[in-house]
């Protein structure tokens, strides 16, 4: 039986033991406290064989352990014991390395400027996009100016809306797609 179990118990049957008033005395159950220090005294040797087993689990563990690090530094020692003879073989593995890296660095310039003209490439199309759409909003600037000083002055129903016929709107639309293509 477990002695913290047991303890518990004695502690169980103190703390229902009867007080003595005035006192600080307690009434208790010999019989009972009798059996469980009974049971104390049989549990306590196992729970001392217990500790030794653990115990000699303990000191056996590690004693592999230790063995198994010797085993591993040495199987550690012969390796670097090789690879110092094969120093050949380091060199060459060396200057292997040397030249992945090397064609490794060149394949990143490479990339690297493949991707700055890919940037550049995308970068002119937008500005061309950006120089069309600015010589649209120009055309329809002067549309508006134009049509403004042609008609009487008058005040728009709705200020805030502005009609623009689509048949005009192209025709500025195509004239500005002329302009751009004699320019290129």
């Amino acid at each position: 039986m477990d002695i913290q179990h047991l303890v518990d118990r004695l502690e169980d049957l103190i703390d229902d033991g009867r007080h003595i008033f005035g006192t600080k005395f307690t009434v208790i159950d010999e019989e009972r406290a009798l059996e469980i220090i009974d049971q104390m005294r049989i549990s306590i040797p196992e729970e001392i064989e217990k500790a030794a087993r653990i115990i000699a689990q303990r000191d056996r563990v590690m004693a592999e352990a230790h063995e198994e690090a010797a085993r591993v530094v040495q199987q550690h020692r012969d390796r670097a014991e090789k690879m110092i003879d094969d120093d050949a073989m380091v060199q060459a593995s060396q200057s292997r390395a040397e030249s992945i890296l090397e064609s490794a660095r060149q394949q990143a310039v490479r990339m690297t400027a493949e991707a700055d003209q890919y940037v550049l490439g995308v970068l002119s199309r937008l500005e061309q996009q950006l120089l069309k759409n600015v010589g649209e909003v120009r055309n329809g600037i002067s549309y508006i100016q134009e049509e403004t000083t042609r008609k009487p002055a008058s005040v728009p129903t709705s200020p805030s809306v502005v009609h623009i016929p689509r048949a005009v709107d192209h025709e500025y639309v195509d004239a500005d797609r002329d302009n751009d293509q004699k320019s290129s």
